[in-house]
């Protein structure tokens, strides 16, 4: 394993479908959750409201934010490098609009896509966790 790791702060958004925003960055290929690095001096929720405002216009309360877990794998857009995340899960409702440097979104039917596109860290570790908790808040 690297050396190279990027510490980041990232959240499922789910739309009142259930289906989870999900972002392509300019000039890559693959779609992540929406989030980013956190800087120094910055606890994960506030690194994630900070470029959830930034990336896509998106103001939300830190109560909103539900911890999902903590998740490392390799990095979607940067060779020799791991990401170490902080996954929240919250609510989103209304438009959201791709801002700096968001080229795409697209909202994520977890059960039913192909899963090809997403960053790894989304399709190896994120949505069954993700999908763990939802089944059991069903049952």
């Amino acid at each position: 394993m690297s050396h190279n790791v990027l510490k980041i702060a990232t959240a499922c958004l789910l739309n009142e479908a259930g289906h989870i925003l999900v972002v392509r960055k300019r000039g890559t290929r693959m779609f992540m959750l929406p989030g980013g690095k956190i800087e120094a001096g910055e606890t994960p929720l506030q690194a994630l409201r900070r470029e959830l405002h930034e990336e896509l216009g998106l103001r939300v309360e830190e109560s909103q934010l539900q911890a999902l877990g903590h998740f490392q794998s390799r990095a979607a857009n940067e060779p020799d490098h791991w990401v170490e995340a902080n996954v929240f899960v919250s609510r989103v409702e209304g438009e959201v609009q791709v801002q700096a440097e968001i080229e795409a979104l697209d909202w994520l039917v977890p059960r039913t896509q192909q899963q090809e596109h997403l960053a790894p860290l989304l399709r190896e570790q994120v949505l069954p966790a993700l999908l763990q908790r939802l089944a059991a808040k069903e049952s």
